[in-house]
This record gives C-alpha cells, structure tokens and sequence, in this order.
C-alpha cells in the first residue's frame, strides 16, 4: 500500500479562506467563538475611472460569519485596504466580492453551509443561525436567496419531466392569508425506477387557475413533454390539465382514490355509531374500538383484529358499516394485484357495482359511487400507467411537519444534491 501523501500545514486552506480570495493574519480562540483576521490577497489599486493608479488610505474592517470551526461560532475580520485616486480623487476598497455577496453578512462558504445543513441535515433555520452566531433573519435571508440562485432559477430544473403530480398542502394554520398552496412535482424519476420524486414548485392558493397559469407560465416545451398528470380527485386540477396539456393522460391515483374509499368507511361507521348509541366513539364502543382494523388490508388483520371485526359485523345494526367495508377491501385489492390487468378488471366490477341501484341506507357508497363513476376513466388509467401514484406528493408535503411563513423548507427538501 502507497504511503500517503502530506502537503505543508496552511491555515489558510484549512479554514477555507483562500477560496474566498483572502489570507489569515491572526487569530483570536475564546471558548465560545473564534475570530480569524484576515486580509484580501489580490491588491486593488487601480482607479474605476481614469485607470490611475490609487494611494493608500487606511484600512476598515467588515465582519463575516463564517463556516463554524469544530462546531465554534466563527467571525472573520476582514481588512480591506482603502485607496484614493491622485488623479481624479476617487476613493474606493477593495474587492471582496469572492468572500461575500454586496453587503452580506455570511461568507460564501457560510452561505453554502447553512443551506446543506437544512436541505441535507435537516437542521432548524434556529440551530444554523447558532452555529454561524448570526441572527436568525440574516440566516434564512441568505438561504432563500441562495436557494433561488441555485435551484429555483436553474434553466435545466424543467429538463426531462413527462410525469407530473399535482395536489395542494395546508401550509398555514392562522387566518392570514392563504392556508393552501399547489405543490408540483415530477413523478417521472418514480415511474422509470431511476429515484425519488422532485419537487417542481409551490404556488399559492389552491384552485383550477393556480395550476393553469402555473401551466402556462412554462415553456412550451415543457408542455409538450408531459405525458401523464397525476392527481387527487380535485375537478380544478383535472380542467386545468385538460386546457394546458391536451396531449397528457390524467390518472386519479391510487393513493387519492384508497382515501375516498377509506373517508367513507369512516363518515359511515360515525354515523351508525350516533344512530345506534346517540354519541361520538368512545372507548369501549364496538365500533370506535374497529376504527383502526376497518382502515387496515384485509391480508393484513392480525387474528385478534379479525375476530373483532367479525363480531362486530354479527349486529344486525352494522351491517351498512360491513358493506361499506367490503367495497373498500376490494379497492384495495384491486391495487395490490400483481397483474394490472386483473387488478384493472376488479376495480371496474367495483365501480360498475357502485353505479348500479345502491341501497337508500348506503349513502356514503352513494357518493363514492358518483365520484367514481365521473372520473371513471382517470381511476383506471393508473393500471396502463403504472408508478405514476401521487403518494410522493403526499410524503414531500408531510415530511416538512410544519412550515415556516416563508415557506422555504418545503421547496428546499428534495433537492439537496444539486448544492
């Protein structure tokens, strides 16, 4: 094995200050932070205007938060020469502009830093701006500006995309403004097996014309490439998709169409546990104590789950709760074939069975029923497009927990290999 290798020590490199143009001259360590002095190497004397050559006049000094040194707040002092023109009397400093953007106050390797932390560490805005020992606005400015700088106004973000998802996300739980925005994603690294899903966008407001202009604000291009949408059961979306992108198919998909199911299994298991016992699930009622195994795939029931929900189903009283829950098994089911074209096969005889006289009683599969059968054709598009499920969208949006007003960590969180 070759012997390795080592270069001369150079303070400069280690602190990553030579790639910013400048060279430490001191240091100063205290326990909870340390401030490094620096200079800029490059001297600039050279007049803007008339191309004399300047004279000296001082220095001054500008503070940047810098890359935490073993988990130390760190400050770099930098001395930036002064110089007045003999000729013109023009006054200017030196350029600085490799440390740091215009009056910034984050080095440019602080600025990278904060934002790997929060895409890739998934670190708070609150810890980062602890770590640089900045305030918590300097920090997330710098991080929304770098952002948009490095991923939202990447010419090639757009590149490739043929399947998109679409759906929209509470984002704010206060009565300012808009609670929702329209989250847009490609879906076409899932459908190919190639990696996770992309988050293209967020737009606010949720509505038919939010996702149109957004849609037409793109390329044609763009428009053009898109093969598959993949959505909710939201009518806006659909219209929307229908105007912009005539040539893509809409799928309805699997995760959206399970949850239509699953909500009225739920709104019917509340409404014969009031119509049976005068009151919402409390613990010990039949039903309420279902609510979990109802909701749960049929080869998935454990024993002990199997044989409550068989003496619930044994009351006469819940036998539109057992109906219910049968046709939601066989949606299930249907999506967990392993062949799409049985799959497809049984989830037609489901929505066929719903479209027919549905008992009075059964007013919850009377609903689905209509939803079904109105959007028939996008539900069943999924099976000649597989891998095309919005659920990615549904992950992206959930796995933020909660957002901040700026709404930065949303966008932010698929992205992180690009920085």
């Amino acid at each position: 094995m070759a012997k390795p290798t080592f270069a001369i020590p150079d303070i400069d490199s280690f602190c990553l200050v030579d790639r910013l143009g400048l060279t430490i001259t001191g240091q100063r360590i205290e326990e909870h932070r340390a401030v490094l002095e620096c200079r800029v190497r490059d001297p600039d004397p050279w007049c803007r205007d008339c191309g004399a050559e300047g004279v000296s006049i001082g220095t001054v000094v500008r503070r940047l938060a810098h890359v935490p040194l073993g988990w130390r707040p760190t400050t770099l002092w930098v001395r930036i020469r002064r110089y007045r023109c003999a000729d013109c009397a023009r006054v200017w400093r030196q350029d600085t502009s490799s440390a740091a953007a215009p009056r910034a106050r984050l080095s440019r390797h602080a600025v990278l830093w904060a934002l790997k932390s929060l895409v890739i560490d998934r670190m708070s805005i609150t810890r980062i701006a602890a770590g640089l020992g900045a305030a918590w606005h300097t920090v997330n400015d710098a991080v929304l500006e770098a952002g948009r700088q490095l991923l939202i106004d990447d010419p090639a973000r757009f590149d490739g995309v043929e399947v998109l998802g679409v759906d929209e996300h509470c984002w704010r739980h206060t009565g300012r403004g808009s609670r929702f925005v329209t989250v847009i994603i490609d879906l076409t690294p899932i459908r190919d097996g190639t990696g996770p899903a992309r988050l293209l966008d967020m737009v606010e407001g949720r509505s038919k014309q939010v996702f149109k202009s957004w849609l037409d604000a793109q390329t044609r291009q763009f428009r053009d490439g898109i093969e598959v949408v993949a959505m909710d059961g939201f009518t806006g979306f659909k219209t929307a998709a229908a105007e912009e992108l005539p040539q893509a198919t809409a799928v309805m998909d699997p995760f959206h169409v399970v949850a239509l199911a699953g909500d009225a299994l739920d709104r019917c298991r509340q409404r014969v546990q009031q119509e049976t016992l005068g009151h919402r699930g409390r613990s010990g009622d039949p039903l309420y104590g279902t609510r979990r195994a109802l909701r749960t795939g049929a080869d998935l029931l454990t024993e002990k789950q199997h044989q409550r929900l068989q003496k619930v189903f044994t009351v006469d009283e819940h036998v539109e709760v057992e109906a219910t829950w049968r046709i939601y098994q066989k949606i299930v089911a249907a999506y967990r074939n392993p062949s799409k074209r049985q799959g497809r096969q049984q989830l037609e005889a489901v929505i066929e069975s719903l479209r027919r006289a549905v008992p009075r009683r059964l007013q919850e599969l009377i609903s689905l029923g209509r939803t079904f059968n109105r959007r028939a054709a996008d539900i069943l598009a999924y099976f000649d497009r597989p891998g095309t499920s919005n659920g990615p969208t549904e992950a992206i949006c959930e796995s933020e927990g909660g957002w901040s007003g700026t709404g930065w960590s949303g966008w932010m969180s698929v992205v992180p290999t690009r920085v």
